[in-house]
């Protein structure tokens, strides 16, 4: 009975991914993942889950133009952080937010939603914080795993990327 409670307790911690708010996928066609930085002594962590292309189109397909898509697959992105934080521009509090996208052809927005812990699929748009301009690079060669990235750009200053398909759409990410 012991190594039983022992194992379903290593199976659970395996399970929940670096801040303990969102859940790794067990799915292997999109697994778990998650990027993070330091911005002077504070963290940002982004966790999401990565599908692969596998021969559909993304932009306008996978990511469809004209609506909100959930970055990622199975959960809902989350985006925490320890400190008051900018994302181009919008202030975003210390916390846990989650993260959509609404896409078109020529310009991506970066959704930051207050709800947490939710199935991508569900969306809920009064509870937007903002919404961010993204900058979009046509990629060399297309990127099959979708991927999102944090780097850091100074002490208090770093980017969040996001990268599939033949698109990179960043956004700059302060420290308040």
């Amino acid at each position: 009975m012991i190594k039983l409670l022992a194992f379903t307790a290593l199976i659970t911690i395996t399970l929940i991914a670096a801040t303990g708010n969102r859940q790794k996928s067990e799915n292997p066609l999109s697994p778990g993942t998650d990027t993070a930085i330091k911005l002077g002594t504070h963290t940002v962590t982004v966790e999401y889950s990565a599908p692969s292309a596998r021969g559909r189109r993304v932009e306008g397909g996978l990511i469809p133009y004209g609506q909100w898509y959930r970055l990622g697959a199975d959960e809902a992105t989350t985006l925490t952080t320890d400190a008051d934080i900018k994302i181009g521009g919008l202030l975003v509090p210390k916390g846990v937010h989650t993260l959509f996208l609404l896409a078109t052809k020529t310009s991506w927005k970066l959704i930051v939603n207050n709800q947490k812990g939710q199935w991508g699929l569900d969306y809920d748009p009064k509870q937007d914080l903002g919404r961010i301009d993204m900058k979009l690079t046509k990629l060399p060669a297309p990127v099959e795993k979708f991927k999102m990235t944090l780097t850091s750009s100074g002490a208090k200053a770093g980017t969040l990327a996001i990268e599939w398909g033949t698109t990179r759409a960043e956004a700059p990410i302060v420290i308040e």
